[in-house]
């Protein structure tokens, strides 16, 4: 039988990846972690995929780990215990890395492993309802391997706060805090994903990837020599790109660039 734990749709230059656990709220087990890991890898190397769209069917967006999967690694031993965080951190890093803007839309709860997903992806949009949660610390857990790209939303200073507390928070404070950008109604949600996935398709696409590397080179690094010469490089470059001539081109004659033809 195909494996439908995770559904991949194309629709123009747009790849919809979604979590299709419903019953069991779209926690992780090892095979979707799997699953999800491949199907990501996949739409990524996708010459015709310009964007991305991360969502979960049913009432969750992942409630994080799957209790099943959870009483299961009790019984592993600490290279199986590695072994499955790995992959679980290979999953973030997938995300977190595609070539292509990520979209991630929020419809319900999205708890540990869950919260991982939204913080790796490059735009997250939130239903009004939805809320956000790290239980690790009421099981006796710490949420490790999501917390490179949570405290990267989020900062340090609210990462420590609802990490150490494990209390549930709604969308607002998700907004407030850096880890969705936009909160909507629920009704609203996919025609906000719509537009926002419509804004980006306008971008160059190799920029899109200039802009994504850009970022990861300059957060945190201190403002000196070496970093003006490095930003200095990386427009030099932009600009003698094949996008780069083809954008100032089309500007100047007033007509689209080829990306948006």
């Amino acid at each position: 039988m195909a494996d439908d734990t995770v559904l991949v749709g194309i629709e123009g230059a747009v790849a919809r990846v979604t979590l299709n656990r419903p019953h069991v709220h779209n926690a992780f087990d090892d095979a979707l972690i799997a699953r999800l890991t491949e199907a990501l890898e996949d739409v990524g190397g996708r010459a015709d995929v310009r964007a991305v769209v991360l969502a979960g069917n049913g009432k969750s967006f992942s409630a994080g780990a799957d209790l099943a999967h959870m009483k299961k690694a009790a019984a592993f031993s600490e290279a199986e215990n590695v072994a499955d965080a790995r992959a679980l951190a290979r999953l973030l890093m997938v995300l977190g890395g595609l070539p292509k803007p990520t979209v991630a839309l929020v419809q319900g709860s999205a708890y540990g492993g869950g919260v991982g997903l939204v913080s790796a992806c490059d735009i997250a949009i939130a239903a009004a309802r939805a809320s956000f949660a790290f239980t690790e610390v009421r099981l006796g857990l710490i949420p490790a391997v999501i917390s490179p790209f949570v405290v990267r939303a989020i900062g340090e200073s609210h990462a420590r706060r609802f990490m150490l507390s494990g209390e549930r928070f709604g969308a607002d404070v998700a907004l407030r805090i850096g880890l969705v950008h936009e909160v909507v109604p629920a009704e609203e949600l996919e025609e906000r994903g719509a537009e926002i996935v419509e804004t980006l398709l306008q971008g160059s696409p190799d920029a899109h990837r200039r802009v994504q590397e850009l970022i990861d080179a300059v957060a945190g690094r201190p403002v000196d020599a070496a970093l003006a010469d490095d930003v200095a490089r990386r427009i030099a470059a932009a600009r003698a790109s094949d996008d780069g001539r083809e954008g100032i081109a089309a500007f100047l004659e007033k007509r689209p660039p080829r990306w948006r033809t």
